[in-house]
């Protein structure tokens, strides 16, 4: 892994977003906070020297899926279920300090060298955008398909239950 301490803080920065993420009352809260916990684990796919799939996380998951969840969850208004303004000011210093450590630590690894340098005990893993889309459709081809269906089948249920709504409060 590298440096020890570098682990120690990215699992916490992990640890604490993801329980904001679940601790939070508003969903767009709760999703910025799982955008946090993305971004972690893309620095930590840079510690392993992996920069390409840390690319992958950050476009695919932290970029289009989450921006997909927000619109679904403003879509269906649930960000005003519990009120803008409810749960205090709790998550946005937690989370201007698990911002500030996770660009901390992603500065120190920069600065240190650790990510050009890679580590001799480490097995070297290609990770290069062909072998990942080697393994990814001659191994995980049935669950990406799955996935693609089911958050397809998720947008279509969203705009279904919005419809809905607005057909009963109408």
């Amino acid at each position: 892994m590298g440096n020890p301490i570098l682990f120690l803080i990215l699992g916490a920065i992990a640890i604490l977003a993801a329980l904001g993420m679940l601790l939070s009352r508003n969903a767009i809260h709760s999703a910025l906070f799982l955008i946090l916990n993305m971004a972690t684990i893309a620095v930590f796919y840079l510690v392993l020297n992996a920069p390409f799939i840390a690319m992958v996380q950050v476009t695919v998951y932290a970029g289009a899926i989450m921006v997909l969840f927000l619109f679904v969850i403003m879509l269906l208004g649930a960000e005003q279920l519990m009120g803008a303004r409810e749960g205090g000011r709790w998550q946005t210093v937690l989370s201007l300090i698990l911002a500030t450590a996770l660009i901390g630590t992603f500065v120190a690894i920069l600065v240190s060298g650790q990510l050009v340098s890679g580590s001799t005990t480490a097995p070297t893993i290609d990770a290069g955008p062909v072998a990942v889309g080697l393994k990814l459709f001659e191994s995980y081809v049935f669950p990406f398909e799955i996935t693609s269906i089911l958050l397809l089948v998720a947008m279509i249920g969203a705009v279904v239950l919005r419809t809905r709504r607005q057909r009963s409060n109408a």
